[in-house]
């Protein structure tokens, strides 16, 4: 038997084609049936993490089908852990049915998500507008509370500059007193008291000259530094006055740019709670992937044992007969 599709199906499932192919039909038939199983499961998954890649992670086309990938690979894992045993266990059953029933609830989530995709987008209007509402308290007090800060700077500012104006007004000028030394020659005439003639003698002295000048009043230099200080604070001002009236278009902006899945999640459940019509489409595509879930497990559980079971049986037993012998031989 040389089936290509029969040969895909072993790879898939985990079977050994060496094995199959000299099987009976009923082996082959099983065969196709997982197969035709998984690959429903596999196309569903691959949808639902492209979409999920795609819309929640903002990934590319390139990113997205890694994403499906990735997704379908974990599912094969986990169908094979059914399909490859031999003889599972209640409790193999047992934990296949909980991750089928959790994998259905997330699919029929991530899948509603996209069907209601209008829907949720009219919803999260309210959401979005709830938030900012939310938020516009806190951001319009901060703003208010900078605005009066900046103000009662410039207050401060334009009265310290009045001050000095003020100021020179009254005493445009200054007188600047200033000192410098010279020296001074003074004559002493004396009578010489044995010819009675006059002496005169000259004597240097230090003379102090006190100088003063009118200059301008030096707080003049200080008004240009003041008003460039004013302006930069009404220029502060002004932004964030236009700020607060920009506060909510911003808000609504910043929150509608950041609503990720569990936003989303929290509108589709809020819309699914108000409408009956969602929670019977949602609760239909649980059913569906559940039952889909189910479709290799329930086909393992009925399953009586064929020949492609009995021949992977035989093999093991032969096997441990030979371990026992090579252990026997040891022993001797």
């Amino acid at each position: 038997m040389k089936n290509p599709f029969i040969k895909f199906s072993c790879f898939l499932i985990g079977y050994n084609y060496s094995i199959i192919k000299n099987c009976s039909e009923i082996s082959v038939k099983a065969v196709k049936r997982y197969t035709s199983a998984l690959l429903i499961i596999c196309l569903l998954w691959a949808f639902i993490g492209f979409s999920f890649t795609n819309r929640y992670l903002t990934g590319n086309l390139i990113a997205s089908s890694i994403g499906a990938i990735i997704f379908v690979i974990i599912i094969i894992q986990i169908e094979r852990q059914i399909i490859l045993s031999i003889n599972p266990n209640k409790w193999l059953y047992v934990t296949r049915a909980i991750i089928a029933i959790s994998m259905a609830i997330i699919g029929s989530v991530i899948i509603d998500q996209i069907i209601f995709q209008q829907d949720i987008e009219l919803e999260k209007i309210t959401f979005i507008e709830s938030r900012v509402n939310k938020a516009l308290d806190s951001k319009t007090k901060e703003l208010r509370s900078q605005i009066q800060n900046l103000q009662d700077a410039i207050v401060k500012k334009e009265n310290e500059r009045q001050k000095y104006i003020n100021e020179i007004g009254r005493n445009p000028t200054s007188i600047v007193y200033s000192t410098s030394s010279t020296n001074r020659t003074e004559k002493h005439v004396t009578v010489d008291p044995e010819t009675g003639n006059n002496i005169t003698t000259e004597k240097s002295v230090p003379v102090k000259i006190i100088n003063s000048t009118n200059v301008p009043n030096p707080k003049i230099s200080m008004i240009v530094p003041l008003q460039k200080s004013i302006n930069d604070l009404n220029i502060q001002k002004s932004n964030k006055e236009s700020a607060l009236l920009n506060i909510r278009p911003q808000l609504e902006k910043d929150i509608s740019s950041k609503v990720g899945f569990l936003d989303e999640l929290e509108v589709m459940f809020s819309l699914i709670s108000r409408s009956t019509v969602a929670l019977i489409i949602w609760l239909i595509w649980f059913i569906l992937l559940f039952g889909i879930e189910l479709l290799i497990l329930v086909s393992k559980r009925n399953e009586n044992e064929n020949d492609y079971d009995r021949i992977v049986k035989h093999h093991m037993r032969l096997q441990m007969k030979k371990l026992d012998l090579f252990e026997q031989m040891a022993k001797n």
